[in-house]
């Protein structure tokens, strides 16, 4: 019985180790200018998510300096981060989930 346990737990980790987790790619790549909830050197998620969609989160984190000119600002601080497309929509998912918080 335990053998079985211990296989189906590295099985389902294997699986999993594709998938990037929003709040790890967070913790990893933008704590450091951007909080959930409070200022930051960049805004909080809650900010972004009341202002953004999914598609323009993901679209900044591709390119910040073509959408802050899209959006009308003057400037981005914002670096061009270097991310796999799971782990953008994973953390564009994590952004989006603090709309309304």
């Amino acid at each position: 019985m335990k053998k079985t346990v211990l296989i189906a737990l590295f099985v389902a980790s294997i699986l999993s180790a594709d998938e990037a987790d929003g709040k790890t790619v967070f913790e990893t790549y933008c704590w450091g200018c951007h909080h959930q909830t409070a200022v930051a050197f960049g805004p909080p998620f809650n900010e972004i998510a009341q202002k953004r969609t999914y598609e323009e989160i993901k679209a900044y984190i591709i390119d910040p300096e073509s959408m802050y000119k899209a959006f009308g600002y003057k400037r981005t601080v914002m670096t061009k981060l270097k991310l796999t497309d799971k782990e953008r929509e994973a953390v564009a998912a994590y952004v989006i989930s603090y709309k309304g918080k």
